[in-house]
C-alpha cells in the first residue's frame, strides 16, 4: 500500500525544552511538497552537534527534532524532483548545495545559502515545517531532522548514493566523517611530510587524524584530556598522543617544544575558546595554518594577541570539511566502498532509536565515539 501523498505517523525523538532528554513521540509527516523528498531514515549518528542544542551551546527553537548525520531510502518525492525516485539511498544534508547560490557558484566555496545552519529558523525553506505532534507544529533541526523514522528533506538537502552501500556506516559521511576528513584534505590541503596537531579525539577529530595521515603527514599529534582516547588515534594514524593534564605549562607551549618552532597544521575540533587559541599558537609562526572545526559556543568571542596573525600564520574556518555536498557524498560513498578509507572504527555502539538518551549519555561521559541508531 503506497503511503505517498498521504501523511505518515511514526516514531521521533522529539526535544520539548533545553536540558530535558528527547521524548519519543508520535509525529505526523506531511508529505513532500514541491522540490521535496520524503525520506526512510535507516540510520543516524549522534553528534556533538546535536548535543549542543540540548545543552543550549547551539540555539534553535523548540520544540525540534534534531539529529542531521544519516542515510535512509527515498519514500516519495515532491513535485519537480530529477536528482532521486522513490527506493534511492540517499544522504540527507545539512549542509545543501542548491547550486545557484554565489558560494556554489564559486570552486572555492561549499556553505550554501539556503542551509539553516547561520539563522537557526528551524523552518523548510519556504518557512514551513512538515512535522506536528500532539496538535503542535515541530520544528526542523538544520534542514534534516534525522531523529524520526522519517523526514522531508529538500532536495538539494539530498545526495543519491551507491545502492550497495551500509547505511548503518555510510551515515557517518553525513556529517562526522565527511567534517573531519576534508578539514585536512580540502581545507588545510596538509601536504606529505608535514606536521599536525589534532585538538579533540572524538568521531570528527579522529577522522581529521585520517585525513591527515591519508595526505601524507609525516607526524600527528593528538590532543585529549581524555587519554582513554589515545588507543583509537593512534590506530587511525597519530604518531603521537598528548593529554594537557600531564603538564604544567599551556599545551600550545609543549608543542612549540616539540615540534622545534610549531606545527604546520592544527585543527580545533572541540568547540572551546581556548582550544581555539592554542590551536592557533602552536603553529608554526609564519606559515602555520590553524583551522577551527568544532562549533563555537553562543554567544562568545576570542581575545587573541594579533601578533600571532602578523607574523603570517592562517587562521581557517571549516564547516562540512569544505566539501560541496550534492557533489561529494556520493563520491564519498563510492571511496567508501573502495576501502580508502574505514568507518568502523568510528562507530562504538548501535542502539536503537528507543535508547537514544542512553546514545547522549555515552556522548557526554566520554565512553563512546559514535553511536549510531537504527531503525
Amino acid at each position: 500500500m503506497s503511503t505517498a501523498g498521504k501523511v505518515i505517523k511514526c516514531k521521533a525523538a522529539v526535544l520539548w525544552e533545553a536540558n530535558k532528554p528527547l521524548s519519543i513521540e508520535e509525529v505526523e509527516v506531511a508529505p513532500p511538497k514541491e522540490h521535496e523528498v520524503r525520506v526512510k531514515i535507516m540510520a543516524t549518528g549522534i553528534c556533538r552537534s546535536d548535543d549542543h542544542v540540548i545543552t543550549g551551546a547551539l540555539v534553535m527553537p523548540f520544540p525540534i527534532i534534531l539529529g542531521h548525520e544519516a542515510a535512509g531510502v527515498v519514500e516519495s518525492v515532491g513535485q519537480g524532483v530529477t536528482s532521486v525516485k522513490p527506493g534511492d539511498k540517499v544522504i540527507p544534508l545539512f549542509v545543501p548545495q542548491c547550486g545557484e547560490c554565489k558560494t556554489c557558484l564559486n570552486t572555492k566555496g561549499n556553505l550554501c545559502s539556503k542551509t539553516d545552519l547561520a539563522t537557526g529558523a528551524g523552518l523548510m525553506p519556504d518557512g514551513t515545517t512538515r512535522f506536528t505532534c500532539k496538535g503542535k507544529a515541530i520544528y526542523h533541526f538544520i534542514g534534516t531532522s534525522t531523529f524520526t523514522e522519517y523526514t522531508v528533506l529538500h532536495e538539494s538537502a539530498v545526495a543519491k548514493i551507491d545502492s550497495a552501500a551500509p547505511l548503518e556506516k555510510v551515515c557517518l559521511i553525513g556529517c562526522g566523517f565527511s567534517t573531519g576528513y576534508g578539514a585536512a584534505l580540502q581545507t588545510a590541503k596538509v601536504e606529505p611530510g608535514s606536521t599536525c596537531a589534532v585538538f579533540g579525539l572524538g568521531g570528527v577529530g579522529l577522522s581529521v587524524v585520517m585525513g591527515c595521515k591519508a595526505a601524507g603527514a609525516a607526524r600527528i599529534i593528538a590532543v585529549d584530556i581524555n587519554s582513554d582516547k589515545f588507543a583509537k588515534a593512534r590506530e587511525l594514524g597519530a604518531t603521537d598522543c598528548i593529554n594537557p593534564k600531564d603538564f604544567n605549562k599551556p599545551i600550545q607551549e609543549v608543542l612549540m617544544e616539540m615540534t622545534g618552532g610549531g606545527v604546520d597544521y592544527s585543527f580545533e575540533v572541540i568547540g572551546r575558546t581556548d582550544t581555539m587559541t592554542a590551536a592557533l599558537a602552536c603553529c608554526q609562526c609564519n606559515y602555520g595554518v590553524s583551522v577551527i572545526v568544532g562549533v563555537p559556543p553562543a554567544a562568545q568571542n576570542i581575545t587573541f594577541d594579533p601578533m600571532l596573525l602578523f607574523t603570517g600564520r592562517s587562521w581557517k574556518g571549516s564547516v562540512f570539511g569544505g566539501w560541496k555536498s550534492k557533489d561529494a557524498v556520493p563520491k564519498l560513498v563510492a571511496d567508501y566502498m573502495k576501502k580508502k578509507f574505514v568507518l568502523d572504527p568510528l562507530i562504538t555502539h548501535t542502539l536503537p532509536l528507543t535508547k537514544i538518551n542512553e546514545g547522549f549519555d555515552l556522548l557526554r561521559t566520554g565512553k563512546s565515539i559514535r553511536s549510531v541508531l537504527t531503525f
